[in-house]
C-alpha cells in the first residue's frame, strides 16, 4: 500500500508537487499520469526517500517514507526512468550483489539471480559487462534487480522505454501478474494505451496538483468523456491540452 497526505515538493519559488493525496491499494496498478514537468518523477523520489518533502508525508505499507526509508527499501522494488547499473560488473554478478544487500547469503543470491536472470530472458547474457547490453537489455536487468528480493510493492517510473513491443507486452503481463499476487504497483508512463489496459485506477497530475483519481470508467464519466473514447482524450481534457 502508498499513501500520500498533502505531499508537497518546493524547489526555490517552484512548488513541483502541490498537497497530493492518493493512495494505490494491494492487489492493483494504479497509473500515475501527467505532463512533462507535472511532478511525476519528483513524487516517485519522495516516496523512495529521495527528497525531503517540504510539506505533507508520505508512507508504504505503513512506514513512513522519511524516517522509515531504509525500512521500506527492503519491501519495495524501484525502477527509476535511467537506472544505473554497475558498467564493469556481468549481468549476475549484479543481482547477487543487489541481493546480498538485501540480506541474502551468498547461495540464496546466487539462485535467486540466476532465477531473475532466466525469468527475464539474460541466462544467455549472464556473464557479460552491463556496459555491453543493449537499453532494452539494461531495462529488463535493471527490472530482475528490482524484484529479486520479491517485494511487495513496485514503483516503476516508465519501465516500457527502451523496450521492443515483444518486451513491452511481457512487463505488463508481469505488472498484472504482480498485482494479481496482492502486491502494490505504482506506475508511471507516457503510454497511455497500456495504461489503460492493466491500470485499476489512474491518477492525473498537473503543474504538481492532482487533477483526477479514479478508475478510467470512473473518469470518462466524470470529465464528460463518451464512454469509448481513449485515455489519450480523457488525459488531454482533464490537463488542459485537449478540446
Amino acid at each position: 500500500m502508498i499513501e500520500t497526505f498533502g505531499l508537497s515538493k518546493r524547489f526555490g519559488d517552484k512548488l513541483a508537487v502541490d498537497g497530493l493525496s492518493l493512495r494505490a491499494e494491494p492487489g492493483e496498478v494504479m497509473g500515475f499520469l501527467g505532463p512533462n514537468g507535472s511532478g511525476k518523477t519528483t513524487t516517485i523520489r519522495l516516496l523512495m526517500g529521495l527528497l525531503r518533502p517540504s510539506q505533507g508525508r508520505a508512507s508504504i505499507l505503513g512506514r513512513d517514507c522519511q524516517t522509515d526509508a531504509t525500512e521500506i527499501k527492503r519491501h519495495v522494488g524501484y525502477l527509476p526512468e535511467d537506472p544505473f547499473l554497475y558498467p564493469y560488473l556481468s549481468g549476475r554478478e549484479l543481482l547477487e550483489f543487489v541481493a546480498g544487500l538485501h540480506g541474502f547469503s551468498r547461495p540464496e543470491a546466487r539462485q535467486r539471480a540466476g532465477e531473475a536472470l532466466e525469468r527475464f530472458g539474460l541466462l544467455a547474457d549472464q556473464d557479460g559487462f552491463t556496459v555491453t547490453y543493449s537499453l532494452g537489455m539494461r531495462k529488463r536487468l535493471a527490472l530482475a534487480a528490482a524484484l529479486v528480493h520479491d517485494p511487495q510493492v513496485l514503483v516503476l517510473d516508465e519501465p516500457t522505454n527502451g523496450l521492443d513491443p515483444q518486451g513491452a507486452r511481457q512487463m505488463r503481463d508481469l505488472m498484472l501478474d504482480l498485482a494479481g499476487q496482492g502486491r502494490t504497483v505504482f506506475l508511471s508512463t507516457h503510454l497511455l494505451d497500456a495504461a489503460d489496459k492493466i491500470c485499476q485506477r489512474i491518477a492525473i497530475i498537473r503543474a504538481g496538483v492532482l487533477r483526477a483519481l479514479g478508475t478510467p470508467v470512473e473518469l470518462r464519466a466524470q470529465h464528460g468523456c463518451a464512454p469509448d473514447a481513449s485515455l489519450e482524450d480523457l488525459f488531454l481534457k482533464v490537463t488542459g491540452a485537449g478540446p
